[in-house]
Protein backbone atom coordinates (compact mmCIF):
# COMPACT_ATOMS: atom_id res chain seq x y z
CA UNK A 1 0.00 0.00 0.00
CA UNK A 2 1.48 3.34 -1.06
CA UNK A 3 0.70 6.64 0.61
CA UNK A 4 3.21 8.66 -1.41
CA UNK A 5 0.57 10.67 -3.27
CA UNK A 6 -1.33 11.51 -0.10
CA UNK A 7 1.86 12.47 1.72
CA UNK A 8 2.87 14.81 -1.08
CA UNK A 9 -0.61 16.35 -1.10
CA UNK A 10 -0.76 16.88 2.65
CA UNK A 11 2.76 18.30 2.77
CA UNK A 12 1.75 20.90 0.22
CA UNK A 13 -1.40 21.69 2.20
CA UNK A 14 0.55 21.99 5.45
CA UNK A 15 2.57 24.81 3.91
CA UNK A 16 -0.49 27.04 4.37
CA UNK A 17 0.61 27.22 8.00
CA UNK A 18 3.99 28.71 7.06
CA UNK A 19 4.55 32.47 7.11
CA UNK A 20 7.52 34.60 6.12
CA UNK A 21 10.29 35.10 8.70
CA UNK A 22 9.31 32.08 10.77
CA UNK A 23 11.65 29.64 12.49
CA UNK A 24 10.56 26.13 11.59
CA UNK A 25 11.51 22.80 13.10
CA UNK A 26 12.20 20.15 10.48
CA UNK A 27 11.49 16.60 11.61
CA UNK A 28 12.83 13.38 10.14
CA UNK A 29 11.34 10.59 8.07
CA UNK A 30 9.32 10.19 4.89
CA UNK A 31 6.59 12.75 5.57
CA UNK A 32 9.04 15.34 6.88
CA UNK A 33 11.25 14.84 3.82
CA UNK A 34 8.30 15.59 1.53
CA UNK A 35 7.47 18.65 3.60
CA UNK A 36 11.01 20.00 3.42
CA UNK A 37 11.10 19.63 -0.36
CA UNK A 38 7.79 21.49 -0.66
CA UNK A 39 9.03 24.12 1.78
CA UNK A 40 12.13 24.71 -0.34
CA UNK A 41 9.93 25.40 -3.37
CA UNK A 42 7.76 27.78 -1.33
CA UNK A 43 10.80 29.70 -0.08
CA UNK A 44 12.22 30.08 -3.59
CA UNK A 45 8.96 31.11 -5.25
CA UNK A 46 7.99 33.65 -2.58
CA UNK A 47 11.47 34.78 -1.54
CA UNK A 48 10.63 33.93 2.07
CA UNK A 49 13.17 34.48 4.81
CA UNK A 50 12.70 31.19 6.65
CA UNK A 51 15.07 29.57 9.16
CA UNK A 52 14.91 25.80 9.54
CA UNK A 53 16.06 23.80 12.55
CA UNK A 54 16.87 20.19 11.51
CA UNK A 55 16.44 17.20 13.81
CA UNK A 56 18.94 15.00 11.96
CA UNK A 57 21.78 15.06 9.46
CA UNK A 58 19.49 13.33 6.97
CA UNK A 59 17.00 16.19 6.97
CA UNK A 60 19.77 18.79 7.22
CA UNK A 61 21.29 17.60 3.94
CA UNK A 62 17.90 17.72 2.19
CA UNK A 63 17.18 21.22 3.53
CA UNK A 64 20.58 22.44 2.33
CA UNK A 65 19.86 21.10 -1.16
CA UNK A 66 16.54 22.96 -1.12
CA UNK A 67 18.27 26.23 -0.22
CA UNK A 68 16.66 26.57 3.21
CA UNK A 69 18.67 28.63 5.69
CA UNK A 70 19.48 26.59 8.79
CA UNK A 71 20.16 27.33 12.45
CA UNK A 72 20.82 24.99 15.37
CA UNK A 73 18.41 24.55 18.26
CA UNK A 74 20.89 25.95 20.77
CA UNK A 75 20.88 29.29 18.94
CA UNK A 76 17.19 30.03 19.54
CA UNK A 77 14.67 30.05 22.39
CA UNK A 78 11.59 28.77 20.56
CA UNK A 79 10.13 27.70 17.23
CA UNK A 80 7.08 29.07 15.47
CA UNK A 81 6.13 25.63 14.22
CA UNK A 82 7.57 22.14 13.90
CA UNK A 83 6.64 19.58 11.25
CA UNK A 84 7.37 15.92 11.97
CA UNK A 85 6.21 12.37 11.42
CA UNK A 86 5.28 9.66 13.93
CA UNK A 87 5.77 5.93 14.36
CA UNK A 88 2.42 5.53 16.12
CA UNK A 89 -0.39 7.84 17.26
CA UNK A 90 -2.85 6.64 19.87
CA UNK A 91 -6.49 7.61 20.43
CA UNK A 92 -5.46 10.34 22.91
CA UNK A 93 -3.09 11.88 20.33
CA UNK A 94 0.09 10.90 22.14
CA UNK A 95 2.81 9.89 19.69
CA UNK A 96 5.69 7.42 19.66
CA UNK A 97 8.76 8.58 17.80
CA UNK A 98 12.35 7.46 17.46
CA UNK A 99 12.20 4.82 14.76
CA UNK A 100 14.95 6.72 12.98
CA UNK A 101 16.89 7.36 16.19
CA UNK A 102 16.42 11.14 16.42
CA UNK A 103 14.00 11.11 19.37
CA UNK A 104 16.09 13.29 21.71
CA UNK A 105 16.43 16.12 19.19
CA UNK A 106 12.85 15.72 18.03
CA UNK A 107 11.47 15.98 21.56
CA UNK A 108 13.57 19.07 22.24
CA UNK A 109 12.04 20.71 19.17
CA UNK A 110 8.54 19.63 20.28
CA UNK A 111 9.15 21.36 23.62
CA UNK A 112 10.30 24.56 21.88
CA UNK A 113 7.47 24.78 19.35
CA UNK A 114 4.47 27.10 19.59
CA UNK A 115 2.64 24.78 17.16
CA UNK A 116 3.26 21.09 16.45
CA UNK A 117 2.15 19.49 13.18
CA UNK A 118 2.44 15.72 12.85
CA UNK A 119 2.06 13.90 9.53
CA UNK A 120 1.58 10.13 9.29
CA UNK A 121 -0.12 7.50 7.15
CA UNK A 122 -3.27 5.69 8.32
CA UNK A 123 -1.36 2.55 9.40
CA UNK A 124 0.25 4.53 12.24
CA UNK A 125 -3.04 5.27 14.03
CA UNK A 126 -4.01 2.90 16.88
CA UNK A 127 -6.30 2.88 19.90
CA UNK A 128 -3.42 1.98 22.25
CA UNK A 129 0.29 1.86 21.49
CA UNK A 130 1.44 -1.59 20.39
CA UNK A 131 4.92 -1.00 19.02
CA UNK A 132 8.22 -0.96 20.89
CA UNK A 133 9.26 2.25 22.64
CA UNK A 134 12.65 3.64 21.55
CA UNK A 135 14.76 4.76 24.51
CA UNK A 136 17.91 6.82 24.02
CA UNK A 137 20.48 5.72 26.58
CA UNK A 138 24.02 6.69 27.54
CA UNK A 139 26.27 3.73 26.55
CA UNK A 140 27.54 3.35 30.12
CA UNK A 141 24.00 2.65 31.32
CA UNK A 142 23.11 -0.03 28.76
CA UNK A 143 22.75 -2.94 31.18
CA UNK A 144 21.42 -0.97 34.13
CA UNK A 145 18.68 0.66 32.04
CA UNK A 146 17.72 -2.74 30.60
CA UNK A 147 17.47 -4.08 34.16
CA UNK A 148 15.22 -1.23 35.35
CA UNK A 149 13.04 -1.36 32.22
CA UNK A 150 12.46 -5.05 32.94
CA UNK A 151 11.34 -4.14 36.47
CA UNK A 152 8.60 -1.88 35.05
CA UNK A 153 7.39 -4.52 32.63
CA UNK A 154 9.47 -4.06 29.49
CA UNK A 155 11.86 -6.19 27.50
CA UNK A 156 14.69 -4.36 25.73
CA UNK A 157 16.68 -5.07 22.60
CA UNK A 158 19.79 -3.10 21.65
CA UNK A 159 19.21 -1.49 18.27
CA UNK A 160 21.82 -2.57 15.74
CA UNK A 161 22.73 -1.89 12.14
CA UNK A 162 22.28 -4.48 9.38
CA UNK A 163 25.74 -5.96 9.97
CA UNK A 164 25.21 -6.28 13.71
CA UNK A 165 27.07 -3.20 14.92
CA UNK A 166 25.29 -1.10 17.57
CA UNK A 167 23.29 1.85 16.26
CA UNK A 168 24.52 5.16 17.67
CA UNK A 169 22.38 8.29 17.62
CA UNK A 170 23.83 11.56 16.35
CA UNK A 171 24.32 12.44 20.03
CA UNK A 172 26.62 9.44 20.51
CA UNK A 173 24.09 7.40 22.48
CA UNK A 174 22.63 3.93 21.99
CA UNK A 175 18.97 3.08 21.42
CA UNK A 176 17.15 0.38 23.36
CA UNK A 177 13.84 -0.67 21.82
CA UNK A 178 11.56 -1.72 24.69
CA UNK A 179 8.53 -3.98 24.29
CA UNK A 180 5.79 -3.29 26.85
CA UNK A 181 3.01 -5.02 24.94
CA UNK A 182 -0.18 -2.94 24.72
CA UNK A 183 0.39 0.44 26.38
CA UNK A 184 -2.78 1.81 27.96
CA UNK A 185 -1.19 4.56 30.08
CA UNK A 186 1.63 6.07 27.99
CA UNK A 187 2.00 9.14 30.18
CA UNK A 188 2.67 7.10 33.30
CA UNK A 189 5.03 4.76 31.44
CA UNK A 190 7.04 7.62 29.94
CA UNK A 191 7.53 9.20 33.36
CA UNK A 192 8.80 5.86 34.72
CA UNK A 193 11.20 5.38 31.80
CA UNK A 194 12.64 8.89 32.05
CA UNK A 195 13.22 8.51 35.79
CA UNK A 196 15.78 5.74 35.15
CA UNK A 197 19.38 7.03 35.45
CA UNK A 198 21.14 6.92 32.09
CA UNK A 199 17.98 7.45 30.03
CA UNK A 200 18.27 10.56 27.87
CA UNK A 201 14.84 10.37 26.23
CA UNK A 202 11.75 8.21 25.88
CA UNK A 203 10.10 7.73 22.50
CA UNK A 204 6.69 8.44 24.05
CA UNK A 205 6.14 12.16 23.48
CA UNK A 206 3.82 13.75 26.03
CA UNK A 207 3.39 17.12 24.34
CA UNK A 208 0.51 16.51 21.95
CA UNK A 209 0.37 17.83 18.37
CA UNK A 210 -1.86 20.80 17.58
CA UNK A 211 -2.62 19.44 14.11
CA UNK A 212 -2.38 15.90 12.76
CA UNK A 213 -2.41 15.02 9.06
CA UNK A 214 -3.55 11.48 8.29
CA UNK A 215 -2.51 10.16 4.85
CA UNK A 216 -5.07 7.81 3.31
CA UNK A 217 -5.40 5.78 0.12
CA UNK A 218 -6.04 7.25 -3.33
CA UNK A 219 -3.99 10.40 -2.63
CA UNK A 220 -6.41 11.59 0.05
CA UNK A 221 -5.72 12.88 3.54
CA UNK A 222 -7.60 13.91 6.66
CA UNK A 223 -6.85 16.68 9.16
CA UNK A 224 -7.42 15.85 12.82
Amino acid sequence: MSFDGAIEALSNHALNLVKDKQIIGLGSGRAATALVKSLGKLVRENNYSISGVPTSLQIKVIAEKEGISLVEADQIANLDIVFDGADQIDSNKFVIKGGGGALLRENILFSMAKKIVVMADSTKFVKNFTRTVPIEVHPLARNSVSYHVKKIGGKTVLRTLDRGYPFFSENGNIILDADFGIIKNPKQLSVKIKSIPGVLESGIFLKKPNIIYKAKEKNKFEIL
